[in-house]
């Protein structure tokens, strides 16, 4: 076991029309996986995340299966070629999955099935136009959960969803009130507030309607406990069953990722070294301002992977 590298798999937003397409030049191991997902789904799914239209990629019943199927095919490569061998994993929302599957509890097509599934209940939950997430910058933790009081009106809900930094929250809930609290935000002096890109509300009570429906799933599928511990989302502690893994991941969709203090757990847990597993450099540039004196690499390219295959990592 490398016991100071934790390697982390990043959610939605960080896909993109052509990832993974430089790895796939250089490892057969990147275009083998996404048959086999494609199998299980249905669809060419290589096809779509190199072709598009991005307005597809960006549906959400695509790109879970997407990210999930990404960070996992790079993780078979730093396994077969480094025998790569972390002491922690972790996943911000949709990557828990990732880590899951990495961590052999879920099989990788289980994983699959259950991410898809997973994106087909979230975009059902609420009927389009209804929900929105923004960002906020600059304010405390403390500042927007109040802003989140305060905006919400009788009936309507709105609430913190991602602690992704010191100084980052994403919030969710009916777009009415994030409008609102949008306002609010830039009065108190917030350095940035704006609506993301995003047709589903996670991380909020909208999403108990689909957490039904993915408790019934999760119910029916085989889970192991990890090879390699991973943190959960929700209580930032480690899964030490079967049962807390399903109780997790169905909290998880209507409870906020707590990110911030998922790495610092990290750092106590005597981490120093920690690698971003799956497409773009979201999670990095987030853990960067969350812990200091942590290396932070990422596994997102071909020449990354590459430098992360001549790393030696302290045993």
């Amino acid at each position: 076991m490398n016991k100071s590298l934790g390697v982390v798999f990043p959610g939605q937003g960080s896909q993109s029309l052509g990832m993974l397409a430089d790895i796939a030049s250089e490892f057969p191991e990147i275009e083998a996986t996404f048959m086999e997902a494609s199998k299980i789904l249905g669809y060419d799914l290589w096809q779509l995340i190199q072709v598009g239209p991005a307005t597809e990629l960006d549906k959400t019943v695509h790109t879970q299966p997407a990210l999930l199927v990404a960070s996992y095919a790079i993780w078979q490569i730093l396994k077969a070629k480094k025998s790569i061998a972390p002491a922690l994993l972790a996943g911000h929302s949709l990557g828990e999955y990732s880590a899951l599957v990495c961590a052999e509890s879920i099989s990788f097509a289980d994983g699959v099935r259950l991410v898809a599934a997973r994106g087909e209940y979230m975009q059902a939950a609420v009927p389009p136009g209804q929900s929105g997430l923004a960002a906020i910058i600059g304010l405390d933790d403390a500042d927007v959960l109040a802003l989140c009081e305060k905006s919400a009106l009788a009936g309507e809900v709105l609430s913190p969803a991602n602690y992704n930094s010191p100084g980052q929250v994403v919030i969710a809930g009916h777009i009415q009130a994030v409008e609102r609290a949008l306002v609010l935000a830039k009065e108190a002096g917030a350095r940035m507030a704006k609506l993301l890109p995003v047709s589903v509300s996670s991380h909020c009570v909208l999403m108990k309607p689909a957490a039904e429906k993915l408790a019934v799933l999760l119910a029916s599928m085989s889970i192991q406990k990890p090879t390699i511990p991973v943190v959960s989302n929700v209580d930032v502690t480690i899964y030490d069953s079967a049962d807390a893994i399903r109780d997790g991941l169905i909290r998880q969709l209507y409870m906020p990722v707590r990110w911030v203090e998922t790495i610092r757990l990290f750092s106590e847990k005597g981490i120093k070294h920690i690698v971003e597993c799956g497409p773009g450099k979201v999670l990095t540039g987030l853990n960067k301002r969350i812990v200091a004196d942590i290396q932070l690499t990422s596994a997102t390219d071909a020449a990354s992977v590459r430098t992360l295959l001549e790393t030696t990592f302290e045993t």
